[in-house]
């Protein structure tokens, strides 16, 4: 007899190969499903004795993480983010990681499932948490480099845990937004006050292209809302650090007013990944506050051409081996000249979601069916990609720490990095390496 977990999957699993998948935007970071595949998935996933979850990863650094979620202004307009940063304690409860169903509903909208397939991830991973102390005290008493995090396409602000959990165990604050832009798998505001003061959640799903769309309009108008979002929660945050009394719509048990005077605000910094990686440059191209930038595995269709020209910061691409094409690699090229700071590394054996945390959580349920890990351990992923951009933040934002111990990450001199890119841009079989460092 089956468990009955498996045996539920395998009754609404049945439900749902009787229903053709819509097919995937060629664009779209995750491999097409197709009928005649999901079968096989399903099968092979019916084969597995087991369905142990694997765990997210915890920081590696010496600070206990503190986790909240916070909402500035009820409306859409509104900056709706999670928080990471140094806690006092480790006897608050951990975090749930993905707090409501609607998040699993708009999960399987963007994968192009029928919406049984929500219900499956809401079964499963709907009581997932992440080592993250829920509404701990911030330990106060020093400033804290801040960064701003940007999800990707049908991402939402919670499922980046890993790299914001570990760059706050390591003394950073971390902001990662959720964009309100039409990009989110899925996200919610309140109607008006009276609605925020009872929790009466309203709810607004991916944007869709419509037919006779022209992608790259649509995801342009997109990329600039994202990064004017990255700039609204960065003044909301510097709001609440010079004092200014700011109320969190959602009341929390954790305290706002404990941000009060707990940002270095010349040690601010931006990283994304795939959409938040296009995010990346286009707010390093608007907005000077933020020092330095990290890509990760960017998605460069949504820029104008004219702001490669237009970001003087450092600015670093993290690369996966399987997700990286020609004319991608062509657009993060434009963006190099000998007078700024570029880098670019590429973690061998990788895939698009080795940055995502369903990388860790899918083990032998979704794993098997979305391929959601490359050939290279995700722990491992994580880890060099965490420790080659803690020492690029170093370099650039002027810490004084011993995250330098990592340089040579950045330069891609480990066994499971390559310099510059794998991909092949040229007739001549080049490949892109490492621009040489700006002198100041």
């Amino acid at each position: 007899m089956l468990p009955p977990k498996l045996h539920a999957l395998f009754c609404l699993c049945s439900c749902l190969t009787l229903v053709h998948p819509i097919d995937w935007q060629d664009l779209n970071p995750v491999a097409h499903i197709r009928s005649s595949a999901w079968a096989n998935k399903i099968q092979a996933l019916m084969a597995a004795a087991s369905i142990r979850q694997s765990r997210i990863p915890k920081g590696n650094g010496s600070y206990s993480v503190g986790c909240t979620d916070l909402m500035f202004d009820y409306t859409n307009k509104g900056t709706f983010l999670r928080l990471y940063y140094p806690s006092q304690e480790d006897d608050h409860s951990e975090t749930l990681w993905i707090p409501n169903k609607e998040y699993f509903f708009g999960l399987s909208k963007y994968l192009g499932t029928h919406w049984l397939m929500g219900k499956i991830l809401s079964f499963f991973f709907g009581s997932v948490t992440t080592p993250a102390n829920w509404n701990s005290p911030l330990r106060t008493g020093e400033k804290y480099p801040l960064i701003v995090f940007s999800h990707g396409l049908g991402a939402f602000r919670t499922i980046y845990s890993a790299i914001g959990i570990d760059l706050a165990s390591h003394g950073f604050i971390v902001a990662a937004i959720e964009h309100r832009d039409g990009s989110a798998s899925a996200t919610y505001y309140f109607k008006d006050q009276s609605a925020a003061e009872i929790g009466n959640k309203s709810w607004s799903y991916l944007q869709e292209l419509k037919p006779g769309d022209e992608e790259i309009h649509v995801r342009n108008e997109q990329v600039q809302k994202r990064a004017k979002e990255c700039s609204q929660a960065l003044d909301l945050i510097l709001d609440i650090d010079g004092g200014t009394p700011i109320k969190n719509v959602l009341h929390l048990e954790f305290d706002v007013e404990q941000l009060k005077d707990s940002i270095d605000k010349n040690k601010i910094a931006v990283i994304g990944h795939s959409f938040g990686g296009a995010t990346v440059l286009q707010a390093l191209s608007e907005d000077q506050r933020f020092r330095c930038g990290i890509a990760l595995d960017a998605w460069m269709l949504p820029l104008d051409d004219a702001i490669y020209s237009r970001i003087p910061q450092p600015l670093f691409f993290i690369n996966s081996e399987q997700f990286q094409f020609p004319e991608n690699i062509k657009k993060m090229k434009k963006c190099y000249s000998p007078d700024k700071e570029r880098k670019m590394i590429t973690i061998r054996g990788s895939v698009h979601q080795n940055f995502a945390d369903f990388t860790f959580t899918t083990g032998k349920i979704v794993g098997y069916i979305f391929t959601l890990k490359g050939d290279i351990d995700s722990n491992v992923a994580i880890d060099l990609c965490n420790k080659a951009s803690l020492a690029f933040l170093q370099k650039h934002l002027g810490l004084q720490k011993d995250f330098d111990q990592w340089d040579s990450l950045i330069e891609g001199k480990d066994e499971n990095l390559m310099p510059g890119t794998n991909i092949n841009i040229t007739n001549e079989h080049d490949t892109l390496q490492n621009s040489p460092e700006a002198e100041k």
